[in-house]
């Protein structure tokens, strides 16, 4: 009879996933490598550390630069170690990166589905409790008011978490601390016998005398265990101590006292077995609780939706979800984010859910088929994770992941049996989910290689001279592209078509790496491409899959003090060649950096004196350096080309995108012209253009169309 009591109560723990738990389990956070590894938790930021110690990434844009980072951490295997084997296993073959890629998105797919039933399940199951003081109203009348609070919930993310955080924490500890106090009168009052469940012996008899109805029932009672998984994923926003005194002080022995409270008093009561929470309420203080109780459940369905903010954000980050309008909702905490186009459509899909089911039994099914999914995914990683980055011993990580898949696959297939009663819903949306981001995971990486296979070799580029073949106009042109190293094909297209570019001509790169954030001072890479009278430059701008490319006034204007800076610097080094090579020319501090500006010059009235300290400048052989010819018109001294950089830019900056058309051949499959030119071709038509994310000009844009066959 317990087993059905966890659609009141088994939800909430879930809550202390959200940012706003910080204030409850306390302030503070982890060390800096236990913050930069787990990262905001998740299964792709699992991924991203995976990334980091294994070529497993299926976009390889990687450069050994990266990991000069402060924030990319990595270590080296023993030659004929178990991890190394692993390793090289991974990364011998395309398919094994695919198949782990296909477990990310899987559990990715499940995590928002998640975000979708556990509004939906916990506020229907909150308002549940009118009709059981009101035995006589219809369903109907409970499922109006739960999708009424659920349009309120969703209509309100815009605000974001942090403008009503301080009402969390308060709501969460009341409301545990009543189900607690709740769960102790239950027990003196009706049985205390039932303190001997607590007996592992239980279970044995339990099974033995049930059979297979027995073992079913398991999938029924997936929701008191839910959300201590997703709490350890998000380990980094709080610290490890602050977990561990809040779960196991307060969290667990309340839910405890909650679930044995509601045994006692079915002991007593049988009949009352689907609406036990409530029904085990004390009168006096039936309505108080109610209160509370929806309370806390828009707070967990809080936590729940912003955690598929975050995943999403994540997997756009990575290159795995269509491109959507990303909005910061606090200036304190940078990962509470908002997402209007996927906040509608989790309001929808949970509202039809709702209403669809009008039951909270089979919506916890759904919910206990999506949550155990998750659950074998992060096993999954978590076996490489311990592997490839803790280097624990092959024993250990065989004992961890044993006793992990013998409780978790027990679970699993105990749900199997309810996909008929509900839990078919997080298939359904999953698969849905998983079509998309596959499908657009696919076009990006056929747009890259397209992009590495296609690009123009130095020696074609030397061959134009310095005017590029074209007349050279004043002003800047900043070419964004997705290559880090080379002359793009877009740039190609361009000069074959037009009469005219740019006097200076910078390739723009905006680059997500596999770690938690990019420091700001360690964002940009310059370089020069060519001899110094072409002007050309590369500038990549790194960001974490945490950061965001906001609206920032000061991008272009750090873009530029970089570019200065890299011209300062340079003058100290020779460097002309556009070798993929990349040379750190090490920190400064601020007084080394003001010695450079008053060397260089003086010239330092568009340089801001706080830019990158992590200038890099290209080394080139000296072979190259031999066969370099200087062309008459080359700027003579750094001053010189300083100023010239300066009336370029005050003659106007122009940002030139290229529109890659993607196309499936006429040869190819059903399933693949389906998936390029249909699925693909929509998403890129709904999704936000690159334009719109880099917040650039409509009057100083200028987009370069291209089309080519996968």
């Amino acid at each position: 009879m317990k087993l059905k009591t966890k659609a009141a109560c088994g939800i909430w723990n879930k809550s202390l996933t959200s940012p706003w738990m910080r204030r409850l389990v306390g302030s503070g956070t982890c060390t800096e490598k236990r913050a930069n590894d787990n990262g905001q938790g998740g299964t792709f930021a699992l991924y991203s550390l995976l990334c980091r110690h294994a070529k497993i990434k299926t976009i390889p844009n990687q450069h050994r630069t990266d990991e000069e980072l402060t924030t990319y951490s990595r270590t080296t295997f023993r030659e004929k170690s178990f991890a190394a084997k692993t390793k090289r296993w991974l990364e011998r073959h395309a398919s094994r990166k695919n198949m782990l890629l296909m477990l990310v998105l899987v559990g990715t797919c499940m995590v928002i589905g998640d975000g979708i039933l556990t509004p939906a399940i916990s506020v229907l199951s909150a308002t549940g409790g009118i009709k059981v003081d009101h035995p006589h109203m219809s369903n109907d009348i409970v499922v109006l008011v739960a999708v009424v609070i659920l349009v309120g919930l969703f209509s309100m993310q815009h605000y974001g978490t942090d403008k009503v955080g301080w009402l969390f924490a308060p709501i969460v500890l009341l409301w545990f601390i009543l189900i607690g106090v709740i769960g102790i009168i239950n027990i003196f009052k009706y049985d205390t016998s039932v303190l001997r469940a607590f007996s592992p012996v239980h279970i044995y008899r339990y099974f033995k005398r049930g059979g297979r109805e027995r073992w079913t029932s398991l999938g029924g009672i997936m929701l008191c265990i839910t959300g201590t998984e997703a709490l350890f994923a998000d380990l980094a926003h709080f610290p490890v101590s602050a977990v561990q005194i809040a779960f196991t002080v307060i969290v667990f022995p309340c839910l405890l006292l909650a679930y044995t409270g509601q045994a006692a008093y079915l002991m007593k009561n049988k009949d009352h077995v689907f609406d036990a929470f409530y029904r085990s309420i004390p009168e006096g203080i039936y309505w108080p609780v109610f209160i509370i109780a929806t309370l806390a459940a828009i707070v967990a369905s809080q936590a729940t939706i912003s955690a598929t903010f975050s995943i999403i954000k994540q997997a756009l980050a990575l290159g795995c979800f269509p491109r959507v309008k990303v909005v910061h909702t606090s200036k304190k905490f940078l990962g509470q984010i908002y997402i209007p186009d996927i906040n509608w459509i989790l309001m929808i899909l949970c509202i039809a859910v709702t209403a669809g089911f009008k039951n909270q039994s089979q919506i916890g099914n759904a919910y206990g088929t999506a949550v155990v999914i998750v659950m074998l995914a992060t096993t999954l990683l978590m076996t490489l994770i311990m592997l490839l980055v803790w280097h624990c011993h092959w024993i250990l990580v065989l004992i961890f992941t044993a006793l992990s898949l013998v409780v978790e696959c027990t679970y699993f297939f105990a749900v199997l049996f309810k996909v008929n009663q509900g839990g078919w819903v997080p298939l359904v949306i999953a698969a849905a989910f998983l079509i998309i981001m596959f499908v657009w995971h696919y076009g990006t990486v056929k747009r890259y290689e397209f992009e590495m296979h296609s690009k123009v070799s130095m020696a074609w580029i030397l061959g134009l001279g310095p005017s590029l073949g074209l007349v050279r106009v004043p002003g800047i042109g900043l070419v964004y592209t997705e290559l880090a190293s080379g002359v793009p094909h877009i740039f190609s297209h361009f000069i074959t078509n037009l009469p005219a570019i740019h006097s200076v001509v910078v390739f723009v790169c905006v680059k997500y790496l596999p770690v938690y954030t990019v420091p700001e001072e360690e964002r940009f890479l310059v370089k020069r491409i060519g001899p110094k009278s072409f002007h050309m430059f590369r500038c990549v701008a790194r960001y974490g899959y945490k950061d965001l490319h906001k609206k920032d006034d000061d991008f272009e204007k750090k873009l530029f003090d970089n570019l200065f800076l890299f011209v300062r610097l340079e003058s100290m080094m020779e460097g002309c060649s556009d070798s993929d090579e990349y040379s750190l020319y090490g920190q400064q501090t601020e007084r080394s950096r003001e010695d450079l500006v008053m060397k260089s010059g003086g010239v330092s009235n568009s340089v801001d004196t706080t830019i990158s300290s992590d200038s890099i400048v290209p080394v080139r052989s000296p072979a190259h350096a031999n066969n370099m010819t200087t062309s008459s018109g080359q700027v003579s001294s750094q001053t010189d080309e300083l100023e010239f950089l300066n009336s370029c830019r005050d003659a106007g900056v122009v940002h030139i995108m290229g529109n890659t058309v993607v196309r499936a051949r006429r040869d190819s499959r059903f399933y693949k012209k389906i998936a390029v030119d249909y699925i693909y071709a929509f998403l890129r038509k709904i999704c936000r253009e690159n334009s719109v994310i880099f917040h650039v000009p409509h009057e100083s844009l200028l987009n370069v169309g291209q089309v080519f066959y996968v």
